[in-house]
């Protein structure tokens, strides 16, 4: 009888490596934990990658010493559990996955790295900076690294070194931007163009019942200027008709991640996607409820749509002249 058994392991570490993480980045204070993971599939499938900055969860010992109140801040900051939203939606679609491990706690991945609020660094501020050179989102608490939160107050008992600063720079914010800028252009290379998805959660808007109902979702673009505008408008309309109420822009336009890699004039196309927790987390907004799958089923279904409409805009261009 003819022996299988090692052709049948060497299909197990292909299927292995088609689906394997690739980890990058470390995180100051541990370094056996990366900063952030990526999947993607060889050859992909469609030419979109989700990208979850805000829903990381590792959360070194010494950062969890130098806050004030860990244990409701942490969870107050992240995106939370938006990263097994984006999993699930990249298991079904094919979608490149990047999520971030490092807590939005440590430093904050859709902040520019000048939009630093200084008065938190201890010694001389570096030259063109300061806190009126800030950007708004610094200045009100929620920067680079985050300083306060409503009803919480101040999170940090200290401030921090420029050499932690520069740490979280150099290890995890650099790193997950260039492998986003790698993979995006990687997709456009194979496509002909690429869309971002940047997966982020929202607490809720107001009441979901009644004369206005608050959106379950809201789509992002830089108000237009960071993905073609029948994308857009595909995600507002294909949401629609799922039953889902989404707004455009309000109160979520999108931030840093969008502003450094959207380029639609390079057929880099990227969009901000919030979804509301309390459509998949529980009374608390916590832990997993009963509307997870729903969502995920929604954001996949979306996911596939905006592929397709990707397509259908290529397919429609005039062929260049010989």
């Amino acid at each position: 009888m003819a022996d299988h058994s090692a052709g049948q392991d060497e299909a197990s570490r292909a299927a292995g490596r088609l689906f394997a993480p690739k980890f990058g980045g470390v995180l100051p204070g541990d370094p056996a934990l990366p900063a952030f993971e990526l999947i993607q599939r060889r050859p992909t499938p469609i030419p979109v990658l989700i990208a979850v900055p805000h829903a990381g969860r590792s959360y070194p010992a010494e950062l969890l010493a130098a806050m004030r109140h860990p244990a409701d801040a942490c969870i107050r900051l992240e995106d939370r559990l938006a990263d097994t939203i984006g999993r699930a939606v990249a298991e079904q679609t094919g979608a490149a996955l990047l999520v971030a491990h490092a807590p939005r706690a440590l430093v904050d991945l859709n902040r520019a790295p000048e939009d630093m609020d200084w008065e938190m660094v201890a010694g001389p501020v570096p030259k063109g900076s300061g806190r009126l050179a800030a950007g708004r989102r610094a200045r009100s608490g929620l920067g680079l690294v985050p300083r306060r939160l409503p009803a919480t107050g101040e999170l940090w008992r200290e401030r921090m070194s420029h050499a932690d600063l520069e740490a979280r720079l150099e290890l995890v914010h650099r790193p997950y931007h260039a492998t986003l800028a790698q993979t995006l252009e990687g997709l456009r290379d194979r496509w002909g163009g690429a869309l971002l998805v940047d997966l982020h959660s929202m607490p809720p808007l107001g009441p979901k019942m009644g004369v206005d109902p608050a959106a379950d979702f809201v789509i992002g673009d830089r108000y237009g200027s960071s993905c073609a505008s029948r994308l857009s408008l595909a995600a507002i309309e294909y949401l629609g008709q799922a039953g889902w109420r989404a707004a455009h822009n309000r109160p979520y336009a999108g931030g840093y991640v969008l502003d450094r890699h959207a380029s639609p004039p390079r057929g880099l196309h990227a969009v901000q996607l919030e979804v509301c927790r309390a459509t998949y987390l529980d009374s608390a907004l916590r832990e997993p409820g009963e509307g997870l799958g729903r969502v995920v089923e929604a954001v996949a279904g979306l996911v596939r749509h905006l592929a397709e409409e990707l397509a259908t805009g290529w397919r429609s261009l005039p062929q260049a002249a010989e």
